[in-house]
């Protein structure tokens, strides 16, 4: 069941990172290969939930040795001085590396729109949501194909 089900999942992500990475945005023009009209039959609010490595853990493990070898520097003389300033930046490097978790959950908010055209053929979109428009059945649409492979749905005006 376990396998099924990260099989399942891995082909959700493969498939919604291909249907959602629209390069969409303000301020940006990218070219249109052809629209098409219809109306929203079904409408879905999903959410993914993405795991990000965390990059700068890196770096606070190393200031936490720093650290940690700057107040160990400060007891003992001589070679129990070196000792004390050794065990210390392990100590505080350890102690970073395990208060920073690594990796940390980004959730994803996208629509699911089942979409029927003007031709009668049927379509499913999965892209992000945007609070500014927020769809409902019977919406009439846009199916906007962009050059770059992906699909955008707006409204109709």
């Amino acid at each position: 069941m376990k396998t099924i089900l990260f099989t399942f999942l891995c082909f959700f992500t493969v498939l919604l990172s291909t249907a959602v990475s629209a390069d969409y945005d303000r301020n940006k023009a990218v070219p249109v290969e052809k629209v098409l009209f219809g109306m929203v039959q079904s409408v879905r609010n999903i959410t993914e939930q993405e795991i990000i490595e965390d990059k700068s853990s890196g770096w606070k493990v190393f200031g936490g040795a720093l650290i940690g070898g700057a107040i160990g520097s400060q007891f003992g003389s001589g070679s129990g001085r070196d000792v004390a300033t050794i065990l210390g930046a392990l100590l505080g490097g350890s102690l970073s590396n395990n208060n920073n978790p690594q990796y940390h959950i980004k959730t994803i908010r996208l629509v699911e729109l089942m979409i029927k055209t003007d031709a009668g053929k049927e379509f499913m979109v999965i892209q992000d949501l945007d609070s500014r428009m927020v769809f409902q059945r019977s919406d009439a649409i846009r199916l906007i194909y962009l050059a770059n492979g992906s699909v955008r749905i707006d409204k109709q005006r």
